[in-house]
């Protein structure tokens, strides 16, 4: 079985080329960088606490990476390793391994992604401004929001 599960945050904005042909595909690079388990040595401070792992998202994942994902952005990944290999310009073999995206989850919210000072700000991702939540001032006293008048207009979506 090969299955690889990742929770981390992206070094950068990803790189997303298309391929060529009658149907292009977006072929969508990133690193994720995930945070070891390891306790921190009070001599050795400079140790690497984080691996830094790279990924790659076809087609429709592809698209999702490039529209709402950027650096800083925390994600959970679902996926399958795959390694490769290539002959470099100076002719040498280099070899290759990454996680190949099957599925890509946001691992935290807006607002947490704004106080991280990691995450997507207001309206990044091109989508609409969403209503704010009703507060705790705004419910009756029974606990429920009250519906202003007109709103049966709008079409609720249940009878």
């Amino acid at each position: 079985m090969n299955k690889a599960i990742i929770m981390g945050r992206l070094t950068r904005d990803p790189m997303v080329n298309y391929s060529q042909g009658e149907t292009p595909i977006a072929v969508a690079r990133f690193t994720v960088a995930v945070d070891r388990r390891v306790r921190r040595d009070a001599n050795n401070s400079d140790q690497q606490t984080a691996d830094f792992i790279s990924c790659v998202a076809f087609g429709k994942q592809g698209e999702f990476v490039e529209k709402y994902l950027h650096q800083g952005t925390k994600i959970c990944l679902c996926g399958h390793i795959q390694t490769g290999s290539y002959t470099n310009k100076e002719g040498q073999r280099v070899y290759t391994t990454d996680v190949v995206a099957e599925e890509i989850d946001f691992a935290e919210s807006k607002a947490a992604a704004a106080n991280n000072g990691g995450g997507y700000g207001q309206n990044s991702y091109g989508g609409q401004p969403q209503a704010s939540r009703p507060t705790p001032e705004t419910a009756s006293a029974d606990g429920f929001m009250n519906i202003p008048d007109g709103v049966e207009d709008e079409g609720l979506p249940f009878n």
